[in-house]
């Protein structure tokens, strides 16, 4: 099983979330933490009573999930989650066997009178509690977000309804004796208006959680650990260009300055100016020491025939490896490898049921490297979403634009270049996102998009310009909307800013003389192409 960290933050209050398979328990999390609480998340059935109680938590949330508690083989919470005299908060699902272990009832969708709720629903607040204090006023008509079948139909002893919905009678409970509490609808997702609200009544108030941990006391606390872990040992960290590994290596240099030596691999595959910027900033702004490779042309010849999209990820990702190794070997005595493993990748490596997932595509990373080298891992943002690694990247200091950067995929412009790639069709790639980002940026919209970024398709279409015909490549345009890339939606552009970016794009970028806007979301499709 995966190293879900546990009690990782030991200074500071702690919330433990027991995961039953809901697809937004992520969200549970990242609320929690935005309201500066530590939390972790754990499958239901990976956490025995000896673990939780060492966690020592404040209060526990239990998320929703996709079975229902009807089952035979239905999941349900350890039952020391019920005897340590913390608070607790089922949410869905949560509530639903909340319920049922400790003596209530849930009826089955085929007996609700109610019926299912899925989407936007609104409760009738019927009484007040800790959690609705300040947020929710009694004989109010709130919007929450449903998605249920099965619902409660009997309290056990010592609960009481707070809210009811029109399929759910018992939408929000609360026995206030024992800080047992229960909602059926999602407080977690921002159409549940002022659900964060509710959460921190949770933490804050019912569990008494301070609040104080923000990214600059994490900051302190993971220089001390790196120094511990570390000593005097050298340490070696793959620079990518993006955020995650920038604010790895800034962190790692301020704990223990020359003792790290950062590797930059120019495959040929990066933005226009990335390699010159990169560059900058670590080597000449922050003078951390930089082997800078560039072997564009190795991926280019290594790549060259090669159009099917997984077969490009994984000859990268071996060209790769070879290069970090050789790069790595100049080091000498190297005894650690420093990567910017995120909270979200430490979650998905452990699956609560306990089942391997489908592969959707190979990730680029330095998988492999440690093992092969003998070396150590250090992974001091193991504990962060992504929004929190730009929030530790503004307490280390780092210039706002480049915390700010959309995520740009390790392959690189490969997996935006659907076919063969070639050095001309790369240039032409970049051309056009090079323009595609600047009249984002000109729009003032580039905070307010996860990731755009421009396609090369692997067709061209007849076009007049002048009075020649043209035959050229077809670009697409693609921007989403996301909280963490899990799942996202097309930014909706007006009409006015796609007709300038295609003018400019088909005036400025020789080589391409149609443009197309992808309006796809995530699921069924993925944010990048390939």
């Amino acid at each position: 099983m995966a190293d879900l960290a546990g009690a990782a933050q030991p200074s500071h209050d702690h919330i433990l979330i027991l995961d039953f398979g809901s697809q937004v328990t992520q969200l549970i999390a990242r609320r929690v933490r935005e309201s500066g609480v530590y939390c972790e998340i754990w499958p239901f059935n990976q956490a025995d009573d000896a673990r939780i109680r060492s966690f020592n938590p404040k209060g526990i949330i239990l998320s929703g999930g996709p079975r229902s508690v009807l089952d035979e083989d239905a999941p349900s919470a350890p039952s020391v989650v019920f005897e340590m005299g913390v608070p607790v908060f089922g949410i869905c699902y949560g509530q639903q066997t909340m319920v049922q272990q400790l003596g209530g009832r849930v009826e089955g969708l085929e007996k609700s009178s109610g019926g299912r709720e899925f989407g936007r629903a609104f409760v009738d607040v019927i009484d007040h509690s800790s959690i609705t204090a300040g947020v929710w006023d009694k004989g109010a008509h709130e919007q929450v977000w449903m998605s249920h079948g099965d619902h409660v139909a009997d309290l056990p002893e010592g609960f009481r309804v707070i809210a009811k919905s029109e399929g759910a009678p018992y939408a929000f409970i609360a026995d206030t004796g024992r800080k047992f509490y229960g909602v059926q609808f999602h407080p977690e997702v921002v159409h549940t208006l002022n659900g964060k609200d509710l959460l921190k009544n949770f933490t804050h108030e019912v569990c008494g959680c301070s609040g104080d941990w923000t990214m600059q006391s994490f900051r302190e606390e993971s220089i001390a650990k790196i120094r511990a872990q570390v000593g005097d040992a050298k340490v070696i960290c793959g620079l990518s260009g993006g955020v995650d590994s920038s604010v790895t290596a800034v962190l790692l240099h301020e704990a223990i300055g020359d003792q790290l030596t950062c590797i930059y691999v120019d495959t040929g595959l990066m933005r226009a100016g990335e390699s010159e910027q990169v560059v900058s900033l670590f080597r000449d702004h922050y003078n951390i020491p930089l082997i800078h490779e560039d072997a564009s042309e190795k991926f280019l010849s290594g790549l060259e025939g090669t159009a099917d999209p997984e077969m490009k990820r994984k000859l990268i990702g071996t060209m790769f490896i070879e290069v970090f190794e050789n790069c790595a070997k100049r080091v000498g005595g190297a005894k650690f490898l420093a990567q910017g493993t995120l909270y979200p990748d430490v979650i998905e490596s452990v699956s609560f049921t306990g089942g391997p997932s489908v592969t959707i595509k190979s990730h680029h990373n330095v998988g492999g490297l440690p093992e092969k080298m003998d070396l150590k891992l250090v992974e001091p943002m193991r504990e962060l979403f992504k929004d929190e690694v730009r929030d530790l990247g503004r307490a280390l200091g780092m210039p706002e634009e480049f915390i700010r950067r959309h995520p740009f995929p390790g392959p690189g412009l490969a997996i935006r270049m659907p076919g063969e790639i070639t050095a001309e069709k790369l240039e032409i790639l970049r051309k056009a996102d090079t323009v595609y980002l600047d009249e984002i940026k000109k729009s003032g919209l580039y905070d307010e998009i996860w990731q755009a970024f421009a396609v090369l398709l692997p067709v061209r279409s007849v076009g007049v310009m002048g009075d020649s015909r043209t035959y050229e490549y077809v670009c697409a345009l693609r921007a989403v909307t996301s909280t963490d890339g899990m799942t996202a939606d097309y930014y909706p552009f007006e009409h006015e800013f796609l007709s300038r970016v295609s003018t400019r794009l088909i005036n400025e970028v020789q080589g391409i003389n149609r443009v197309t806007y992808d309006i796809t979301s995530k699921p069924p499709g993925t944010i990048e192409w390939e």
